[in-house]
């Protein structure tokens, strides 16, 4: 007979605190530490990754860390499944070489991995517990909306860029790289699929994706690689979802500054798509080989007042092409001479010469001046950057560097 155990008072209350305290405690998330003998491996295993790039000496950082970790607490009741979503961590001190792969400049930095591969666009929104896991329950959800009538197609908004899938049935290779191309595109372009009877009208010799561009008047395209081909279809829609010629809002600012390249802006009015149209084909035909040494980009000339003002115009002036250095601006002249072969390209070489900075502060470079023609050193300034302002805020991130610009 096993022989009775009487607790004292005190030692009673205390023994039921304990149990009440381990009863009612939830269950915490373990933030992933990633290094480099585990990153490949975690992150290729997760559906989605969540990754906090940050440095322990960092404020912002340690700013963040309860908050990361409440987030990862809140979404791991939701997805329970280990590899559904992964909240993980790099110490950029210890680990200066996985900061290096991702091109860390900032702390803390927060981006988005998809079975492994990084997405383009970081988390920049709001460093809150709802925020956070608003985020991701969004990440989650599918990108892909399902046709149930070829009739939808027409109400499609046309302002957006379309991809639209038919495919006999969702349960196919095809459908499955499709869908994983959605899951990485889709904040550039709206996913549609179609399938079975659905689809069928448009499946004349199989499964097939078209994009559908903006406005009703363009005519639609054709993937015509193989489906079952990732690279290939990634790269096929990559190229429809992102134009070359971007359009710069307040919401994308931030995202486009920390890219690093010069901006090549054309200021429209919202209505005059015919400035914006030449702009694209002249982009196009001059400056292609130029889209890894700068960025080509819009803006609405109502909304971005201030850096026409910098360089002394008014949206009355537009349209306006001009350079920003993200230390100074320069303005390309008569908005009609970018029709002339060669003009425009030739502004952008005089930016990576620098003989645009060199000619605001001391005039014409002599080869440019008549012959007997006197050179006079004209001391002036160009306005400085007005998107540099756009920037990355030091109150809210820690920046590593400071960047060498023209």
């Amino acid at each position: 007979m096993i022989p009775a155990i009487f607790l004292s008072l005190p030692d009673l209350r205390c023994s039921l605190l304990l149990l009440v305290t381990w009863v009612f405690t939830p269950v915490t998330a373990e933030i992933t530490s990633l290094d480099t003998e585990n990153i490949d491996d975690i992150l290729n295993n997760a559906d989605v990754a969540l990754v906090n790039f940050y440095a322990d000496w960092c404020r912002f950082s340690q700013m963040l860390h309860p908050i990361f970790e409440e987030a990862s607490n809140v979404i791991k009741e939701e997805y329970p499944d280990a590899n559904q979503v992964v909240f993980a961590r790099v110490d950029c001190d210890q680990h200066s070489d996985i900061a290096q792969r991702y091109r860390i400049s900032k702390y803390p930095t927060l981006k988005l991995f998809r079975n492994g591969m990084m997405m383009k666009r970081e988390y920049r929104g709001q460093r809150s517990v709802k925020a956070l896991a608003d985020y991701i329950r969004q990440q989650k959800s599918d990108p892909i909306q399902e046709l149930h009538i070829l009739a939808e197609t027409t109400t499609l908004d046309r302002s957006k860029r379309n991809i639209i899938g038919y495919f006999e049935q969702k349960d196919s290779e095809n459908y499955r790289v499709f869908e994983r191309v959605a899951n990485i595109l889709h904040d550039d372009c709206a996913f549609l699929a179609a399938f079975g009877a659905v689809s069928k009208p448009e499946r004349y010799s199989g499964d097939n994706i078209i994009y559908k561009p903006p406005g009703h008047s363009a005519p639609d395209m054709v993937y015509l690689g193989s489906m079952t081909n990732f690279d290939g279809t990634y790269n096929w829609i990559q190229d429809k979802c992102v134009p070359l010629v971007r359009e710069i809002t307040f919401e994308n600012g931030e995202e486009l500054t920390e890219e690093g390249l010069p901006f090549l802006i054309l200021f429209h009015m919202k209505e005059d798509t015919e400035s914006l149209e030449i702009f694209q084909n002249e982009v196009a035909r001059q400056l292609i080989s130029e889209k890894g040494t700068i960025n080509f980009l819009h803006a609405d000339c109502d909304k971005f007042r201030h850096p026409l003002l910098h360089i002394q115009k008014t949206p009355a002036d537009c349209p306006v092409i001009a350079i920003d250095s993200f230390r100074h601006m320069y303005v390309f002249g008569d908005f009609r001479d970018v029709l002339i072969p060669g003009k425009l390209k030739q502004f952008v070489f005089d930016l990576h010469s620098g003989k645009l900075h060199r000619e605001f502060h001391h005039g014409p470079d002599p080869t440019d001046t008549a012959p007997g023609e006197e050179v006079q050193d004209v001391a002036s300034s160009p306005p400085e950057s007005s998107f540099q302002k756009l920037a990355p805020s030091e109150y809210r991130y820690t920046l590593l560097r400071d960047r060498d610009e023209l």
